[in-house]
């Protein structure tokens, strides 16, 4: 990759963090700064990247390429659970409607792979989720039906723990009408997003849900079948590489999940310095995901980002003029 590369020229630019003071009280997640007003959020995706729960750098052009790519997915999905988003009044920004969390993650596999794998190989897949997988399946295998994994939310810097179905009705974690419907919605979703995936020549490998409530209606918020929350794999090569026991292709990111591993990193301690060349070449296949899923071309405008929300969010009426 040369030096004259929109990915290599955008690094100086990422957007670490913002600061709209205007906007509200901001919490700032692993990968979001979200400003609360009353009924409704403003969430501004940054390029902080985090793997095993650890924020770890920033990755140009992420922040933008996850949003435009939540955006394509909850509009290929509003027909299946109503969702949060609002507006969109920046390529980075979602403004969205204020639910209450359920306080779960709803992971859905329709592979076994990544951590997955890794309880498997150590046999603490029943311990960790109740489940009963046979002996003898073999890593990036594909499942039957589609399974279903919680995991707790973790905070920024703490890690996700898987959590059985039964601790979170035997504990009323969440109600069970309500875990009840987050699971019907997530499988719904699923099967909905390997479809259009499949259209693209691509594997939807899993993926994470978070609900809310709104009215008391559950509620899709978040993110939906980004980079981020799911793996990709390409299909037509996943037969051959998986006979040959090879890794499949992957448009996501959980190459910078094996870079760590391969260093030893699996989110305790301090983490090896990711290279620039590293940040680009993950940069551009955060890009090349949302191209081949939406069909759009992403615009690769090399220059500082939060000059460009805070103009778009004034224009907008979100902050006032300066």
């Amino acid at each position: 990759m040369s030096d004259g590369t929109p990915f290599l020229q955008q690094l100086p630019h990422c957007l670490e963090s913002t600061h709209f003071d205007a906007l509200g009280e901001v919490m700032r997640g692993k990968v979001r700064d979200v400003y609360r007003q009353e009924e409704r959020l403003i969430m501004v995706t940054t390029d902080r990247l985090s793997a095993f729960d650890q924020v770890l750098t920033t990755i140009p052009f992420k922040g933008e390429a996850l949003t435009r790519m939540a955006v394509y997915w909850f509009r290929q999905t509003e027909d299946i659970i109503e969702n949060h988003l609002i507006d969109t009044p920046d390529p980075n920004v979602m403004v969205v409607r204020a639910c209450k969390p359920v306080p779960i993650e709803i992971v859905v596999r329709g592979y076994l792979t990544g951590s997955l794998w890794r309880d498997y190989q150590a046999g603490r897949v029943e311990e960790a989720y109740g489940l009963s997988l046979p002996a003898g399946l073999r890593k990036d295998q594909r499942f039957e039906t589609p399974l279903i994994t919680p995991t707790t939310k973790a905070e920024r810097g703490e890690h996700d723990r898987p959590i059985r179905r039964e601790e979170i009705l035997r504990t009323n974690l969440v109600p069970e009408a309500v875990y009840e419907s987050c699971e019907r919605a997530a499988l719904a979703l699923f099967a909905r997003g390997q479809e259009i995936a499949a259209e693209r020549g691509l594997i939807l490998v899993d993926t994470k849900y978070e609900f809310g409530l709104a009215d008391g209606r559950v509620v899709l918020m978040d993110e939906i079948h980004t980079s981020d929350s799911s793996r990709y794999w390409i299909a037509d090569t996943y037969e051959e590489r998986f006979e040959a026991g090879e890794d499949p292709q992957m448009l996501d990111k959980e190459n910078i999940r094996q870079w760590l591993l391969q260093r030893g990193y699996q989110g305790d301690g301090t983490p090896p310095p990711i290279p620039d060349e590293v940040r680009a070449d993950l940069a551009e296949t955060y890009v090349a995901a949302f191209e081949r899923i939406t069909g759009q071309r992403f615009p690769l405008t090399v220059g500082p980002v939060e000059p460009r929300i805070r103009k778009n969010l004034v224009a907008t009426g979100y902050l006032p003029e300066p």
